[in-house]
């Protein structure tokens, strides 16, 4: 499965949140939605203080669902397990450029493997440090919290940096965003260009999952 056509508003709900002991039926809720993607939080317990799921989930999870299985690598050696990943059923892979010592490589191989590829930077991290391969990217993530998490509040000073890379990359790549989005956050990361909303606690913390996911896109306008 390909990332849906940039500009097109996609609320993507993120798994971190949902209840683990069912994904399987927490992803077909969502689906029925009519929502194009899920969000994989991959937490390696090293490059964030947490610890979610390995490619043995992702691949069991792939016979369940036909999404884009959006996966966000938020490991110490993304280019170690990339591979791992896309053979496991993943669409598309976000990695780290905190974390990534050669990421125009890392993003040829992905695409080599058949996935579209995707670089993110935490709220600390400046925009600068993405430019040299944001163009080569499918899809930018911006985390508007610190990535290990669900829960956690928006903050309003990272998501400014969504414009600029809206500057950078133009009208055909996707600008994802992640961390506290929800139905009052998100016209303000519309209005700077994101088009792909990251939503955990949002969704999953609700029990109409579905009535959630049309509140975000209402605010989207």
């Amino acid at each position: 499965m390909r990332l849906p056509k940039p500009g097109t508003i996609q609320v993507v709900p993120s798994i971190l949140s949902a209840d683990f002991a069912r994904l399987a039926d927490e992803i077909a809720v969502i689906e029925s939605a009519g929502v194009a993607m899920v969000h994989l939080d991959v937490m390696d317990g090293h490059f964030v203080p947490n610890i979610t799921i390995g490619p043995p989930v992702v691949a069991k999870l792939r016979q369940h669902s036909t999404l884009v299985f959006d996966s966000h690598l938020m490991i110490s050696d993304p280019a170690e397990y990339a591979e791992h990943f896309a053979k496991a059923g993943a669409d598309h892979v976000t990695f780290h450029i905190e974390a990534a010592n050669k990421p125009e490589e890392l993003i040829e191989e992905l695409h080599r493997l058949g996935c579209s590829a995707g670089i993110c930077l935490n709220p600390e991290t400046p925009v600068k440090a993405i430019e040299p391969v944001a163009s080569l990217c499918d899809m930018i993530l911006v985390m508007t919290v610190h990535p290990g998490f669900g829960g956690q509040e928006f903050m309003p000073e990272a998501a400014e940096k969504i414009a600029r890379v809206r500057e950078i990359v133009g009208p055909d790549v996707r600008i994802e965003v992640d961390g506290g989005i929800d139905p009052q956050t998100t016209p303000t990361v519309v209005r700077y260009g994101a088009d792909t909303l990251v939503a955990g606690n949002a969704i999953f913390g609700k029990p109409d999952r579905i009535a959630a996911i049309e509140a975000i896109r209402a605010a989207a306008g």
